[in-house]
Formats: structure tokens, sequence, C-alpha cells
């Protein structure tokens, strides 16, 4: 288990659904029934408007009197038969609140965001509750949430935030002696405890939780180093890095030595995480041709802690950028 710090700590096939054969049968018959009787008006009233034929006396007062018990009979004709209404079960289910549902809000107040996600029916139909703005009772904005999305358009409110319990993910090499948010920490031990196990190798943190105030001195370096448009392809500014939530891990491979943040890809705990990450909670931020959405180039160590069920459905989905699993605008560039 991770051990917890302070705030103020280092950092089948379907098969076609028609309606039942007895059912078939019996809208046939009440169709037919309902053609003879029409047709037997029909025949009716014509009797009545043509001559009577030549007949015994009294014959024709008779005939009258049964064509009009048979009009009588004849039920009053309303139009074509309409096919029986189909229940609108989007339409009934969208129109639930979920926020009011006892479990979601004894969930949030509980702070288990897989909780609230289940409260909402499961990942999907949380994801669309919040794109469709159906769930008020969650910000993408709150960083101690795991659904928060963090960018170069939405930054922290306030900009200095820090996540209030930070841990030191167990069994896990920190090169930097960073920690994550305890959630996060969990879920990257196991995912590394998993990797070595699998005999895929040593999977290590370079780096976690960042404050405001260390974000600030590596956005400098690389402004000193690259030029601010260039700095601003691979470094967040203070206030807008997700490191700074505590749920963004950058990890390296390690092999006795470990490698660099650009080693990683090609090597069997980089194939590993891009192909199992999401099972552990994780998602690769900043993939490949994404620029232009999260504003960031291609970073394959860049891990971003969301939780199981979310991650899953970013997995199955096929999605490749938060912004677009949530339907929020593109964030190439910062505004102002």
């Amino acid at each position: 288990m991770a051990d917890v710090l302070q705030a103020g700590s280092p950092e089948p096939a379907a098969r076609h659904a028609g309606a039942p054969r007895g059912a078939r049968i019996g809208v046939g018959a009440a169709v037919l029934a309902v053609a003879a009787l029409l047709v037997g008006a029909s025949a009716t009233l014509t009797s009545l408007t043509a001559p009577a034929p030549a007949t015994t006396e009294g014959s024709t007062a008779e005939v009258v009197e049964s064509a009009a018990l048979s009009v009588a009979e004849v039920p009053a004709f309303a139009g074509p038969i309409a096919a029986l209404p189909v229940p609108e079960q989007t339409a009934l289910a969208a129109a639930v609140d979920p926020c009011a549902l006892p479990e979601v809000v004894a969930a949030l107040g509980a702070g288990d965001d897989e909780a609230v996600i289940a409260g909402f029916g499961g990942a999907e139909p949380f994801r669309v509750a919040v794109t469709e703005d159906r769930a008020p009772c969650v910000s993408l904005d709150d960083p101690a949430r795991t659904w928060m999305v963090v960018n170069k358009v939405r930054p922290y409110a306030p900009m200095s935030f820090r996540p209030t319990a930070l841990a030191l993910p167990d069994g896990v090499r920190s090169l930097s002696g960073g920690a994550l948010h305890e959630k996060s920490a969990t879920a990257l031990a196991t995912m590394a405890a998993d990797a070595r196990d699998a005999g895929v190798g040593e999977i290590a943190l370079a780096s976690g939780f960042r404050s405001y105030e260390t974000q600030a001195d590596t956005y400098r370096s690389h402004v000193a180093g690259r030029g601010v448009e260039g700095a601003d392809l691979v470094s967040a500014r203070p206030g807008f890095s997700e490191h700074q939530s505590g749920f963004a891990a950058d990890v390296v491979a390690c092999d006795g030595g470990c490698g660099t943040l650009d080693d990683l890809a090609a090597t069997p705990q980089g194939r590993w995480v891009h192909d199992s990450a999401w099972r552990y909670g994780w998602i690769v931020r900043y993939g490949e041709g994404m620029t232009d959405v999260t504003g960031y180039v291609p970073e394959a160590w860049h891990l971003r802690y969301i939780g199981p069920a979310l991650a899953q459905e970013y997995h199955d989905g096929g999605w490749e950028s938060l912004e677009e699993f949530f339907g929020l605008q593109p964030a190439p560039d910062y505004i102002g």
C-alpha cells in the first residue's frame, strides 16, 4: 500500500427481433374483420340506394328495415389503423436527474469517484450526461476529482491548488522523490508490480506531483532552452499542469539503471504501458497526432489517472484525448 503524506510533504451475433408469430396472426385477423365489416357496410348502403327488386308485397319494407339494422351494427370507421406507440426509453432516461439519485449524492459526499460513476449507470452514461450538461453535480474543474480536466484553456482555481493528501507509490522507484495523489499512487504501485511479475521489467516514476512553484521553475527552464513557443509544446505553464493535481505520472523504464523519458516508447515497459495502463485507471494523455487538440507534442511517458471505469471506457471507445472524451473544445494554445 502507498504511504500517505500530508499536503506539505516533499513533492455473440444479434438475431432479428420481429413480433411474435401469434401476435402477427392476431393483428392480421383484426384487419380482415374490419375489412369485412366495411365491405358489408358498402353493400348495405348500395342496397338502400338501388331500385328494389320486384318481390311480393311487403318485402321492400323488410329489406329497408334489415338494411337499417345492418348499418347501425357497423362500428364507426375512424381512418387507418395506427401502429401501437413505442415507449421512448431514451427520452425517459434523459429526463431522470442522475444528480438527485441517493447513491450519487452519497458517493459525492464520500469522495468516492468510482461509486459516483456507478450511480450514473456506468462510465458511458456518466460521460454522456456530462457532455450533454445533464450532470450539474459533476464539475470537470474540480482538481480533487479523477475526472477533472486541466489544459491550456482550463487552469486551476485557485491557480496555486495543492492536493490535500499525497502518497509515495509503494515498491516503485521514484527518481525525483516525488509523490502522487493517494488514489493514483496505489494504482501506479499495482501496475508496476504486475509489469514486473509479468517479466516486462521495472517501471519507475520520473516525476509525479509538482507544486505551482516547482512548475514555474520547470517551465522557465524550458523557455530558456527553447523559447516560449517551443516550451509551450512540451511544458505547461504554472497553474495549467496536470502534475499539479497529483493525478499525472511521468514514467521511465529501468534495467538496472533507468532510461530517459524519450527512451520509454521503444522499450518492453513502454509497449506494455501503452497496451495495459488503462486496466489500472491510467491513460496516455498526449498521443500521436493530437497536438491540435491537447496543445502538446506526443508524450508516451505522461500518464494521467482517471480511474478504472473511465479508463476502460476511454480505451474501449478508441478515444485519444480527454477534450474529445468529454466534449470539450480543443486547447492548442493559451488564451491571452
